[in-house]
């Protein structure tokens, strides 16, 4: 309630710019750090996943940061690495230190976190950019070409040629035209050869359960990759990276070129393709705010890309004032247009419980998990897709549904069958009205509801504003209403009594449809 009358009181514009003005409260590294995490212990932190779990639902659901926060987490889901995928010491570390360049990064520059990205360990790890060798032409082996096609196909311009708009450029046939080839491919996986992580100042310690393994200290996967082969875990006398001449899209590296230079080379190519603004602008649109944005709002936020005024190329912060402050996010009328929306992603549900209800963790250790189980979690759990891809594809059309006979699309409802439904329900039925909390441990306490409990008038219309926005249609909350008066609570009932009233509406509400898709 005091962020809403802020906000009333100084505008969207100035409000935004606080909030991207507020320096990073507690970095994902320094929290596992902060609890202990890094330490090798009996408990062996450095061969589990859970630690990484832990951080970043610390970090979605604790107050500060919320936008950057949030543009964060749409940035997890296009430039894609998942927790899931990870297998080395210390992977909770890694994926720690991968969420807080996207965080670092997220209205900072396009190019900086092309590069950050490119150069991140748990990156080289997932998209085999890490121990990527060189031809070798007496035994055939020719570069890993996972990350070269990747960062073309996902991270900067996409399959097809695009307009500003987003709309694909047609051939004279008719028919899209391609970004890239197989040729481009293969000439750019030569120039991410020769990485690896950097072992600089490295300590070995016993593990307690195995005092002959050998532990690694946690800086590997806390700075980004070298080339510099005398800094790799086991030296090399040889160079990994390939001499020979690159060409792709239209840019040359001529050969013996040295690893920096060939590798910042291509990031400036890409990064200043035309197709960068709205491949990428349109996703982040639909990330935000709505799966079918007009072409005239990529348009708009595209250009902002290109120049965001000043003459500078890919500022994130300018880009993402732009998608958040257009009159197509803001103006009333999408509030009823049919094509306007989004479905909310699980992790959005879940986390905007625990920053609406004030939750908290008993431990401090917040111990919730992976809940990507369809029937005992969500079936989305953060930094975890299940692949390169994303947990759904920015075209994604529900077959069968008024969606694809419009020509809509609506990526998220690649989240929703017949199992991940009832499981949603199910998982926070659970996660609200749990005494011991979601994990045993975390647990929201509903202060402000309690005191007005007894009023179900009252206690609806609060949950539907800060829920979501007062959005829920009156046919809806007469429905809830009806539910919630069915059981008589009063000023002096007890707070058993007042606290399932509360779990209801809270359920019921983050189970209508008017919740489950934004506008």
């Amino acid at each position: 309630e005091a962020e809403i009358s802020n906000i009333r009181s100084v505008g969207y514009e100035p409000w935004l710019n606080a909030q991207m003005d507020a320096p990073i409260s507690q970095t994902g590294v320094a929290w596992l750090s902060s609890r202990g995490y890094d330490q090798i212990t009996a408990d062996n932190f450095f061969d589990n996943e859970y630690p990484g779990d832990y951080m970043i639902w610390n970090q979605l659901m604790s107050d500060a940061n919320g936008v950057r926060k949030r543009v964060a987490l749409a940035l997890s889901e296009f430039f894609v690495v998942s927790l899931t995928g990870l297998d080395f010491s210390w992977r909770a570390q890694a994926i720690a230190f991968y969420w807080d360049q996207l965080n670092a990064n997220a209205f900072g520059s396009y190019r900086k976190l092309l590069e950050d990205v490119t150069l991140n360990p748990a990156m080289g790890y997932y998209l085999s950019t890490r121990g990527n060798r060189k031809e070798d032409t007496r035994t055939g082996r020719v570069p890993d070409e996972n990350y070269a096609r990747e960062v073309m196909q996902l991270f900067t311009i996409g399959l097809y040629q695009l307009n500003n708009d987003g709309t694909r450029k047609l051939d004279a046939n008719n028919q899209p035209i391609e970004t890239y080839t197989n040729s481009d491919v293969t000439n750019l996986a030569r120039v991410f050869t020769g990485y690896n992580w950097d072992f600089t100042g490295n300590v070995k310690t016993p593990a307690t359960n195995d005092p002959n393994r050998q532990i690694n200290s946690t800086g590997y996967v806390l700075r980004p990759m070298t080339i510099d082969n005398t800094k790799w875990e086991f030296p090399s006398t040889t160079s990994q990276h390939s001499a020979l001449e690159v060409n792709f899209l239209g840019t040359n590296i001529p050969a013996n070129t040295d690893a920096p230079p060939a590798s910042i080379t291509p990031l400036d190519a890409l990064f200043n393709h035309a197709n960068v603004g709205p491949f990428f602008s349109k996703q982040m649109i639909q990330r935000l705010v709505t799966s079918n944005p007009s072409t005239a709002y990529v348009d708009r936020v595209a250009k902002v890309f290109n120049n965001n005024g000043s003459g500078t190329r890919g500022d994130l912060r300018a880009v993402f004032k732009a998608i958040l402050l257009d009159d197509e996010a803001m103006n009333a009328a999408g509030l009823t247009a049919p094509t306007f929306g989004k479905v909310r992603e699980p992790i959005l549900r879940f986390t905007q419980w625990a920053r609406t209800f004030g939750a908290t963790s008993t431990s401090g250790n917040w111990r919730i998990g992976n809940l990507s189980d369809l029937v005992s979690g969500l079936g989305q759990s953060a930094l975890r897709s299940p692949s390169v891809f994303n947990f759904f594809r920015p075209g994604y059309v529900p077959a069968n549904t008024a969606i694809a006979t419009n020509s809509l699309v609506a990526p998220e409802f690649q989240l929703v069958n017949e199992s991940s439904t009832p499981g949603y329900v199910n998982f926070m039925t659970s996660a609200i009205g749990s005494t011991n909390g979601v994990g045993g441990d975390v647990k929201a306490a509903y202060t402000t509801e309690l005191t007005i409990a007894h009023d179900s008038t009252a206690l609806l219309d609060r949950i539907c504003l800060l829920l979501a926005a007062n959005q829920i249609s009156a046919a809806s909350k007469a429905t809830i209403k009806t539910a919630l008066d069915a059981t008589t609570v009063t000023q002096t009932s007890t707070t058993a009594e007042k606290q399932r009233r509360i779990y209801m509406a809270v359920l019921l509400v983050m189970a209508s449809p008017d919740y489950l898709i934004q506008k």
